[in-house]
């Protein structure tokens, strides 16, 4: 009986999963594409850091709610420290926020520089005359962002998961009453 309900649920949280990252996915292409297309080349260069460093924030956090200890939070949350709840609660649901994070938006990030940086080839193309060749130099250059990127927002994670999930907590209690 237990194990139904587990399977049941994980399969309703894959169907949430595909449900949210199709909606916020068409919604963020969108906006990005269409913005994006109207934007000089150093804004759309802006836009493209700001995607690739969304994308590495929300990994970090989705890390720090896997690694962070709930204990560090009950005392917090019994003398009543901003944020203290809902820290634990991430925490609780921490596969939940980790996927939601690092899988949804930042799959969804990547999926966009990758858009975003094919756009900038363009207008570099466009701009300067030149071939669409410089395609594979942007491309690896946005990836090699992303990875290495991701790879040191990790190691803060690990080391600062407490700092991380209270200050995420904190922002999010300020939408919520605890």
């Amino acid at each position: 009986m237990q194990k139904e309900k587990k399977k049941e649920s994980n399969i309703k949280w894959a169907i949430q999963a595909f449900v949210l990252t199709f909606v916020l996915s068409s919604i963020v292409s969108f906006i990005s594409d269409n913005g994006v297309e109207k934007l000089n080349l150093f804004s759309s260069i802006i836009i493209l850091v700001v995607v690739i460093l969304i994308g590495i924030l929300f990994d970090m956090l989705g890390v720090a709610v896997t690694v962070a200890q709930e204990e560090d939070f009950h005392a917090k949350a019994t003398k009543k420290a901003k944020g203290a709840k809902s820290s634990l609660m991430l925490i609780k649901n921490s596969s939940k926020v980790a996927n939601i994070c690092a899988d949804v938006i930042g799959d969804i990030c990547g999926v966009l520089s990758g858009a975003i940086s094919a756009m900038i080839v363009l207008k570099i193309a466009n701009i300067y005359n030149i071939s669409n060749n410089i395609q594979f130099i942007i491309s690896a250059l946005v990836a090699s962002l992303t990875v290495s990127g991701k790879a040191l927002g990790k190691e803060i994670a690990k080391k600062n998961s407490t700092k991380i999930v209270h200050m995420v907590g904190t922002i999010v209690s300020n939408f919520k009453k605890e």
